[in-house]
């Protein structure tokens, strides 16, 4: 059974769920975002309250019940507060700078890696071992943070490299001499 799914998810003010057939638009102060869920979920808004509910028990069925759920919670969240992830750099040398839009890295390599904002991401470097990404859309903020720290992920022994915030490196001891 999903607990989730079955949770009614309670709509803020100052934004507004459009539903039309299989597909919900989401409306808020921060944007707007818009997605086809499968036509055999039934999505219910009465009274600000949203609820999703399943044809049958079937293995698929109850698979998306409770995904159709936290996706639309997502999007009522993004455009109601907006998502953020933070990456730090660690490592001599190691840092971010904004140019622009673009955002360039310098990781060690021999030449700097230059990441181009994906359309309705933003990316900030408050410092220069530091990288925010913001946006209304989870998913899309999640993969950009994800390219970012696939530049140079953190490698065990010195701790180096590109990590989310409050991400734990497990550390490894190196060589030891006989």
């Amino acid at each position: 059974m999903s607990r989730i799914g079955l949770k009614p998810l309670e709509i803020p003010e100052g934004v507004d769920v459009h539903l039309d057939g299989n597909t919900i638009t989401v409306k808020g102060p921060k944007g707007e975002l818009t997605r086809n869920f499968n036509q055999d979920m039934k999505i219910n808004i009465e009274d600000n309250i949203l609820t999703v509910e399943r044809p049958s028990d079937h293995k698929e069925y109850r698979q998306l019940h409770g995904t159709t759920r936290s996706m639309i919670a997502n999007m009522v969240e993004g455009v109601h507060k907006e998502f953020e992830k933070a990456l730090e750099i660690t490592g001599v040398g190691y840092r971010a700078q904004k140019q622009g839009d673009k955002v360039v890295v310098n990781a060690g390599y021999s030449h700097p890696v230059e990441i181009e904002p994906v359309e309705g991401i933003e990316i900030d470097v408050p410092q220069n071992t530091r990288v925010t990404v913001k946006g209304i859309d989870k998913e899309l903020v999640g993969a950009v943070a994800a390219k970012i720290r696939a530049i140079r992920p953190p490698e065990p022994y010195k701790g180096k490299g590109i990590s989310y915030e409050n991400e734990y490196v497990r550390r490894k001891e190196g060589k030891t001499a006989k």
